[in-house]
């Protein structure tokens, strides 16, 4: 036979001229057996294919000639080769001779032509093929499989749409490919899709969603860019569908919000916008806890949007879902404590927010309130720096007598004692200087007619106790300046150190304050407010000669013309030879000064025991270096 010697004794032979004889004498019988070529292909095409691989780059070009001249003939009867033909092409176009590349030009043309007009082409079959090439980063071949998906995708009877999460991420690929005319190819080939996907409600797009994500993370900006368009199609035409892919979905969304490029920032916000109001509105189940995984760890996000924007979906889901919310508290809440810390007013903010929201509920609020002690106690720097930030904040979102009664009722059981006199001092200088607060200090100024303010008055005065500063101050604030009087007596008889000093000092820089106006303008009516004049006088010689105490001098001495109501004795010699006073018919001052003494009795008795453990330490270091004294004089020679 014919075919069988030209194959065997030419197109396998191990000369060259042989091999290029064989070829075109395939080529030839191809031609020559027109209608009835179909028979004969698979003895035809197997040695043609074989020697696109050939050492001879001539030998490489008849036989992509032979092919060429063959599939003219045999039309779509070559397609049960095709996938041998098409990985013949890859080769080809990746060969260093032209002549074989634009041979394999001709051929590929040809070929999509054959493509093009048959019914017959199992698409099932090459997409395996493809998605392995399509991983290939020759730049030849990239321009081959662009051409040939854009081929198939034009053909009505080829449903490549079905198929494309095969070779998707590939063709994302190509978006960040050096080659210009291949970036452009690939994105013309990836918005013809999209715009086919729009148009076909029934298709599948979870499959996709996984390499939307993968591409976002791509480091090439117009690659992220184009995955993020995909992303916010997909949601739009999706919607609930979609809601097992929220959390991956939102993890990369998260991250590209904190962009580099603007334009990539601007289309993370909207489609993060369209995740929010997706899940807002659904009423269909779906993973809060893998959701909740992803938003924590974006808390600790280094860019400031991402980290916004993970708060703002916390917040949205507890007010959502509360109740399944809470049952994550345990492992959120350390996180949004961590928050606290954060550098940027606007985290910190919103964090309290999130915050506040737990707090609605009447089981979470003490809970709340006492985790946020613990960690003003365990991180002192947070207290110093945001102390003020957070409880103003709270205050304002909650409610500021709540706010304070729980914190009075916490600090109270503290068995910190230090610390607790800080956290006082902190929340007293909060109360008396923040413009947040206006109403808990409009309510402790009535404490001597209401009964609302006089519980409160007391319940914040018996955690105030760990600070004398702190209850003179509040004693002023609430206008019981009989106590106030009472409390300078037993000030002056506790050890006066300079912290303390430093807290009188700012005090009377508070009462030259707008906060203390009403004080001020009492002291014009001594006969009215004797105490006052006494609780002030009292305070002034307490002070050392300093620029708090002039200031102080000055203000008394503004009114000293007036005349100073003489009112004999002590406040505490009065309230022991009257009984128990009760101003007002509610507070008993001589019950609440006892509270005070032995608040403070606590505090002196904690100094004594720490100087003490500092004097027994002291003295065994003393005692060791004396022994190492002692025994290294023992070794010196007589």
């Amino acid at each position: 036979m014919i075919i069988n010697v030209l194959v065997n004794e030419y197109a396998y032979s191990t000369q060259a001229n042989s091999r290029k004889g064989g070829l075109i004498g395939l080529a030839a019988t191809a031609i020559a057996l027109m209608d009835d070529i179909s028979g004969y292909l698979r003895l035809l095409l197997p040695p043609v294919l074989k020697c696109f691989e050939d050492q001879q780059s001539r030998v490489r070009y008849y036989a992509c000639e032979a092919l060429y001249n063959i599939t003219k003939v045999a039309r779509g009867s070559v397609l049960i080769f095709f996938n041998e033909i098409f990985d013949g092409l890859c080769k080809l176009f990746m060969d260093l001779d032209m002549d074989v590349k634009n041979g394999a030009q001709l051929l590929d043309r040809l070929t999509k032509d054959v493509v093009a007009e048959t019914e017959t082409f199992n698409v099932d079959k090459f997409i395996p093929l493809l998605r392995e090439r399509i991983r290939v980063k020759d730049p030849f071949i990239r321009q081959l499989i662009v051409g040939w998906i854009t081929v198939l995708d034009s053909v009505p009877d080829i449903d490549i749409l079905s198929h494309l999460p095969e070779f998707l991420g590939g063709l994302f690929d190509m978006l960040s490919d050096v080659n210009k005319d291949i970036r452009q190819q690939a994105y013309s080939a990836l918005q013809e899709f999209l715009h086919e996907i729009k148009d076909n409600v029934k298709l599948d797009l979870g499959p996709m969603v996984g390499i939307l994500v993968k591409q976002c993370e791509m480091k090439d900006q117009f690659t992220r860019l184009t995955a993020l368009c995909w992303m916010y199609e997909f949601i739009e035409l999706g919607k609930i569908k979609l809601l097992p892919f929220l959390a991956n979905m939102l993890g990369v969304v998260l991250l590209c919000i904190s962009d580099e490029e603007e334009e990539i920032r601007l289309k993370a916000n909207v489609t993060n916008k369209q995740l929010l109001r997706l899940v807002e509105s659904t009423q269909e189940k779906f993973s809060i806890k893998a959701l909740l995984n992803k938003i924590m760890n974006h808390l600790v996000n280094k860019y400031v949007p991402t980290r916004l924007a993970s708060l703002q979906w916390i917040s949205m889901m507890l007010a959502k879902k509360p109740d399944t919310m809470f049952k994550h508290l345990p492992k959120l809440f350390p996180c949004l404590l961590d928050t606290l810390s954060d550098p940027d007013d606007k985290v910190v903010r919103l964090d309290l927010k999130v915050l506040a929201r737990i707090c609605i509920n009447k089981e979470h609020f003490d809970i709340v309130l006492n985790n946020l002690i613990n960690r003003f106690k365990c991180d002192r720097k947070l207290l110093e720096t945001r102390g003020s930030l957070i409880v103003r904040q709270l205050s304002v979102l909650l409610d500021g007598e709540s706010i304070y009664r729980a914190f009075a009722s916490i600090l109270l059981k503290e068995v910190d004692l230090e610390f607790a006199s800080l956290m006082v001092q902190t929340l007293n200088l909060i109360l008396l200087t923040s413009s947040e607060l206006f109403e808990l200090r409009g309510l402790l100024k009535n404490s001597l007619t209401s009964k609302q303010s006089r519980e409160l008055f007391i319940q914040i005065y018996q955690a105030w106790s760990h600070n004398a500063v702190s209850t003179f101050s509040l004693c002023l604030l609430a206008q019981v300046y009989e106590l106030a009087s009472a409390l300078v007596q037993h000030m002056a008889e506790t050890e006066v150190t300079v912290g303390f000093l430093m807290q009188v000092d700012k005090l009377v820089q508070l009462i030259e304050s707008p906060i203390f106006i009403h004080l001020r303008l009492q002291l014009l009516e001594p006969h009215r407010f004797p105490f006052l004049l006494k609780s002030l006088y009292g305070l002034l010689m307490l002070l050392p000669q300093s620029s708090a105490f002039a200031c102080l001098k000055n203000r008394l001495d503004s009114v000293s013309t007036l005349g100073i109501l003489n009112t004999g004795g002590t406040a505490d010699s009065k309230i022991a030879s009257k009984g128990p006073k009760k101003i007002g018919t509610e507070i008993d001052v001589k019950l609440i000064l006892q509270q005070f003494r032995e608040m403070q009795l606590k505090h002196s008795e904690r100094r004594r025991h720490v100087f003490k453990q500092h004097s027994l330490r002291r003295r065994q270091r003393d005692e060791k270096k004396s022994s190492k004294y002692q025994k290294s004089e023992s070794k010196k020679p007589g």
